[in-house]
């Protein structure tokens, strides 16, 4: 049987594959197009194409009998992970951890700076040749809660720590200590919340983190706070957070929405207040050199029988 590799990257572009006369392994190119580069079937490692919507990245796993890893190049493993009951028992998922954190990092200080500043009505201004002078609010002295402190919630307290904010307060799904100080649980949320001035979201989205930031959430928030959203849409509550900026009492700023894309006349749109990156945190020159580093390294992982990296989840027996 043929030990075939599906990548969303021509193997030709990718330094460091196992060698196919060496490791028995045969390299399949495909990005997510109609047609499928061979059996399904045949395929024991699948890399899924980035940015791919769940219809695409599940569509050929129900035929992949023999697949044995299931590798994103996100670091959310969300599109993909309504069609694992389709797969055998033992397939190890793994994510993109170390692909995005720069990225997604430098995106989330652009948007925290943007929306202090008022960059977006400097280029309205700009637009219609007008001098929009005056006091803007700035990063220095402001109190900031990360809520999702993993490898880019870390990698973004890294890029605040030259702007001399107040504080930085740390959540995540289970409390620890860091370096940089304690990384509090999800519990502690609406005890931080009333305090901060900006609040940054890098969760998973998960059954846990689907709606956590909703009209409760939101009306906890302090008057003038910010939010900014780099993690899933559906993590935040759309018609809630309508209803916040809308008022003007906080405003947003967000590089993913619910729904996306963000269709025409939806009106988060037009609300004043609310900056939109069309879901643009990982897609920068950053990506590609770490995205073929991370198949290459996983693949001779793979082929040595070495634990793989960045594993989320294995498939357990259907139920």
């Amino acid at each position: 049987m043929t030990s075939d590799v599906w990548l969303p990257i021509p193997a030709e572009e990718i330094e460091g594959l196992p060698p196919v006369v060496d490791s028995g392994l045969t390299y399949r190119h495909w990005d997510g197009g109609e047609d499928f580069p061979a059996d399904p079937a045949d395929c024991v490692f699948y890399a899924v194409p980035y940015m791919s919507m769940a219809w695409t990245a599940t569509r050929p796993l129900p035929a992949m009998s023999s697949v044995r890893v299931v590798q994103t190049l996100s670091a959310g493993t969300d599109n993909v992970e309504p069609g694992l009951g389709h797969l055998p028992s033992g397939v190890r998922l793994c994510n993109a951890r170390g692909v995005h954190e720069a990225s997604t990092a430098e995106l989330t200080l652009a948007l925290v700076l943007a929306s202090l500043r008022g960059l977006p009505g400097f280029v309205r201004g700009q637009d219609a040749e007008e001098w929009r002078a005056g006091f803007y609010p700035a990063l220095a002295d402001k109190s900031v809660l990360i809520i999702g402190y993993g490898a880019i919630g870390a990698a973004i307290e890294d890029r605040l720590a030259p702007f001399e904010c107040a504080r930085v307060e740390r959540v995540a799904r289970s409390p620890r200590t860091t370096a940089r100080g304690a990384v509090r649980p999800f519990t502690d949320v609406p005890e931080l919340l009333p305090e901060a001035d900006v609040v940054i979201l890098s969760v998973p989205l998960t059954a846990t983190t689907k709606g956590l930031v909703g009209a409760e959430f939101l009306a906890t928030m302090k008057d003038g706070a910010l939010l900014v959203n780099v993690a899933r849409g559906a993590v935040v509550d759309t018609g809630a957070l309508l209803a916040e900026v809308t008022s003007g009492r906080i405003t947003a700023a967000l590089d993913v929405t619910d729904p996306e894309p963000l269709p025409a006349g939806h009106p988060l749109w037009h609300v004043p207040g609310v900056l939109i990156s069309p879901h643009v945190g990982g897609s920068t020159s950053a990506f590609m050199p770490r995205a073929k580093r991370l198949l290459a390294r996983q693949l001779n992982r793979f082929v040595a029988g070495e634990p793989l990296d960045n594993v989320v989840l294995t498939t357990g027996p259907p139920a």
